[in-house]
């Protein structure tokens, strides 16, 4: 009983920090958003033509920005890596 309670206590910890995170931060949480529909919506062909790319400078200034605030990175990546990660990996572009 009492291992369980534990179990479910700490889920519910996890989940409300994830929670204060996204809230800190909401205009975090719209550009990953994008990112992850740009991503979602973008061909395999289209990715490719992409990689490589310079980013443009709207890009070069959120880069910026998650590189001087590592909670807002950590927040960041854990939101978008799944999403980018499995498109990527379909389209060849991941071992």
């Amino acid at each position: 009983m009492n291992r369980n309670f534990f179990i479910i206590a700490v889920v519910l910890v996890l989940f409300c920090a994830g929670m204060a995170g996204a809230q800190e931060y909401p205009l975090l949480d719209m550009v990953a958003n994008k990112v992850i529909a740009k991503y979602q919506q973008s061909s395999c062909e289209q990715l490719w033509q992409k990689k490589g790319q310079p980013e443009s400078e709207r890009e070069k200034e959120v880069i910026q920005m998650l590189q001087g605030d590592s909670q807002m990175r950590q927040i960041f990546i854990n939101k978008v890596a799944a999403p980018i990660a499995n498109k990527m990996f379909e389209c060849g572009l991941l071992p």
